[in-house]
């Protein structure tokens, strides 16, 4: 998987911890959720806005921000559907950097204003991520772009665990890659199953179905 860390330019920082009742006071999670949210997660910051002020790019009609959130963990096994809840508070799209013992893993879900209504946000299912690394790697410059929309994409593919075909776009990108995540799942239950299969014939069907 591509490296994903970069150096946020230091106008861009902002530093403001953001308190879980807010998140709770916008989205109303279940009790079970909001205990999720104590047992995994240590605190929410909003680290870095990626705006036109601090990086000299111009918005666009669907990226006018893009929040980086350092999300240090209790955990190292994070229910990634917690993430979901926090996008859902937050209307502009977030790239979080995940932290817990000295690693860092960079996650992040495909995040677009509703066609019908531009006040509300659509939050993909899949959050992409990268392996845990250190907190120590070198982080690269941030690529020059032509405005805000085109670095949120670049940021998510390089997440996305499969390259961009040439001329694709980051939704067609998206669909691909949750397609081939979806069969490597079924892959591995399938493979699971024959290692517990006793019966030869039905190990046979199932060989079948792997390949």
């Amino acid at each position: 998987m591509m490296d994903a860390l970069f150096d946020y330019p230091q106008q861009a920082e902002f530093g403001r911890i953001i308190a879980k009742n807010k998140i709770f006071d916008r989205i109303k999670p279940s009790r079970k959720v909001q205990d999720s949210f104590a047992a995994q997660i240590k605190k929410i910051v909003w680290q870095y806005k990626l705006a036109p002020k601090t990086t000299n790019l111009s918005e666009t009609s669907k990226v006018k921000e893009i929040e980086i959130f350092e999300v240090p963990l209790k955990t190292d096994n994070l229910d990634i559907n917690l993430l979901h809840y926090i996008d859902k508070a937050i209307a502009h799209p977030i790239i979080y950097q995940l932290r817990f013992g000295g690693k860092i893993k960079i996650a992040a879900a495909y995040k677009r204003p509703s066609d019908s209504d531009a006040s509300k946000w659509v939050v993909g299912d899949t959050y992409f991520c990268t392996d845990w690394q250190s907190e120590s790697e070198q982080r690269k410059k941030l690529p020059v772009m032509l405005d805000l929309g085109s670095l949120y994409e670049h940021f998510l593919r390089e997440i996305i665990p499969l390259p961009a075909k040439d001329g694709e776009n980051i939704e067609k990108h998206i669909k691909r890659a949750e397609q081939v995540m979806a069969m490597e799942k079924e892959h591995n239950k399938l493979e699971s199953r024959m290692t517990r299969e006793k019966q030869f014939n039905r190990k046979v069907e199932l060989n079948s179905q792997l390949k």
